[in-house]
């Protein structure tokens, strides 16, 4: 990867991490529902005017974006409005990784290599850790099983964007940008039956620059930037040189985490965030390391 597109990589994983961060600040002035909502207003109203409509139909489309925009968000949003930690919350996301491998089992057919099937045992015990264990009192249960399921709709997500692909339709910054006024119709009608109309126009009215710049961020910078980064780098380099720059999300998450909203993670936690990557990590690059043995061998 050429000096310039390390520079790319490395503002996709600060611009990810810090995401978090920015969730939690928006989270103080906005419900979740009405924070969800507003952010993909923002990208579809701004992103339409630069972007042509995807030639994906109207119904993989809405699955694409019920899946990885409303139901990621939805779930993710409400866990860190009952107690997910930010910076806890960057890593256990990336269960994802987990979901999508065992939904490809499930809903396409796709076979589990064994070094696969230990790196998810692997990970999902690093969860147990951090989900078990009860010394910081930051961090309730149902701020971690929210999380939990905002990974496993991200997860469905991928799957909807694998069979587009497999369609032969362009899962790119189109589709991103025209799928967010999907998830913006479920995420108000939500606000307005849990949080209520006048929540709902409390939050519209008190708008202010903190928020404008909370949904600028979310919608712009995190979104179409660091998205538009991430197709570009794969579209110049494989697949599995690129994927592995998420496992750099949650380290710049928590340590965003612990500077900027003062979270402090339990020596237990700190060992499972440890198994956690160390599961992704062998997911990632196990069967580069079984092909460099078995070269090796022969």
């Amino acid at each position: 990867m050429i000096r310039k597109d390390m520079f790319f990589a490395l503002i996709i994983i600060v611009a990810w991490g810090f995401n978090f961060i920015v969730m939690r600040w928006g989270l103080d002035e906005l419900t979740p529902m009405m924070l969800g909502g507003l952010r993909f207003l923002v990208i579809g109203m701004i992103g339409c005017f630069f972007f042509s409509r995807p030639k994906t139909p109207l119904l993989w489309c809405i699955g694409y974006a019920l899946s990885l925009n409303f139901g990621q968000f939805a779930f993710l949003f409400s866990a860190m409005s009952f107690g997910m930690p930010a910076g806890l919350a960057s890593l256990v996301l990336q269960s994802q990784a987990i979901f999508t491998l065992l939904f490809a089992v499930l809903l396409l057919k796709e076979t589990v290599r064994p070094y696969q099937v230990l790196a998810i045992g692997v990970a999902i015990g690093g969860l147990a850790v951090i989900g078990f264990d009860n010394d910081d009192s930051t961090m309730t249960a149902l701020g971690f099983g929210l999380t939990l399921a905002a990974g496993s709709s991200w997860a469905l997500g991928n799957i909807f964007t694998k069979i587009i692909s497999r369609k032969g339709y362009d899962a790119n910054l189109n589709l991103i940008v025209w799928s967010s006024w999907v998830p913006a119709i479920p995420f108000f009608l939500c606000a307005y039956f849990i949080d209520g109309g006048d929540v709902m126009w409390s939050n519209i009215v008190n708008l202010n620059l903190k928020t404008m710049a909370t949904l600028a961020y979310l919608s712009l910078f995190a979104t179409l930037a660091g998205y538009g980064l991430w197709s570009y780098l794969l579209s110049r380099y494989p697949a599995a040189t690129v994927a592995p720059l998420t496992l750099g999300v949650p380290v710049v998450g928590l340590t965003s985490a612990e500077i900027f909203l003062s979270e402090t993670v339990s020596a237990m936690q700190w060992t499972g965030i440890l198994v956690v990557l160390l599961g992704l990590i062998l997911n990632t690059f196990g069967g580069r390391w079984l092909k460099k043995v078995s070269q090796r061998d022969a």
